[in-house]
């Protein structure tokens, strides 16, 4: 996969849920002086609801309409940050000017069983409710894998990894594109 270089220094994390997006952003913040956003919480912020309430109360095009609202003021907004995004954020028509594009890949088994071993695993799960039908999260982590390697300009393998050793490998990847 060959990098793009993009004016806006921003660096955008795709992957499955629970593969360490958010946790790897915040490290490789606090490793470049860079900002790191989530998605999903400008979303929160921006609707003052929680994911949950809104797929619960105005289901998943509602979710999806936000998600391109921010991709779109990312876009236009956004310079020199660390962007963790949702699970299905890759989907939007923009992500490829909002940053370079970094998919965390880990096969199925291993994000459930990071998750699983977790210490805060209740948490964890009632965050995502697909994981309660691992049957149907293992069919879209499927689904999902060819189209997060199409749009990647880099893949980190993230499995058996420190978080540290992530970021190392984004940095000198990046650095070298």
């Amino acid at each position: 996969m060959k990098a793009k270089k993009r004016k806006n220094g921003n660096i955008v994390l795709i992957g499955f849920m629970g593969v360490g997006k958010g946790r790897t952003a915040r490290m490789l913040a606090e490793q470049t002086g860079k900002f790191a956003v989530d998605c999903d919480d400008l979303i929160e912020s921006f609707t003052n609801t929680k994911v949950k309430k809104i797929f619960a109360n105005s289901g998943e095009p509602r979710f999806r309409e936000l998600e391109r609202m921010v991709a779109t003021w990312l876009e236009k907004k956004v310079r020199d940050t660390i962007i963790s995004t949702g699970g299905g954020f890759f989907n939007v028509p923009n992500i490829q000017k909002i940053g370079r594009i970094v998919y965390l890949h880990s096969d199925f088994d291993e994000i459930i069983k990071a998750i699983y071993d977790h210490p805060n695993v209740k948490k964890k799960i009632q965050k995502r409710p697909l994981l309660k039908d691992l049957d149907a999260a293992k069919s879209l982590f499927k689904q999902r894998l060819p189209l997060y390697r199409k749009i990647a300009d880099i893949e980190i393998k993230v499995s058996g990894r420190s978080t540290e050793d992530i970021c190392d490998d984004i940095c000198k990847k990046i650095a070298k594109k």
